[in-house]
């Protein structure tokens, strides 16, 4: 178990380390990459609340048809 957290904690750390080296050379200016990133996490927001809002519907759909069932 301590050696599966030990991955995890570095994959994790890894990954940060990843991430920040990635925007700090990023061939873009900062402003325009936080524009970039801001329109990606607004279109990724956009979606995954699309998404709720159709499984929501699908469920209250099959919920009523289960209700309707003797």
């Amino acid at each position: 178990m301590k050696r599966c957290f030990s991955f995890l904690l570095g994959a994790i750390v890894g990954g940060m380390i990843g991430s920040t080296l990635v925007l700090l050379l990023a061939p873009t200016k900062g402003k325009e990459l936080r524009a970039h990133i801001q329109d990606y996490i607004d279109n990724l927001t956009t979606e995954a609340q699309i998404a709720a809002a159709q499984r929501r519907t699908e469920l209250e759909n099959e919920l009523a048809r289960l209700r309707k069932q003797p």
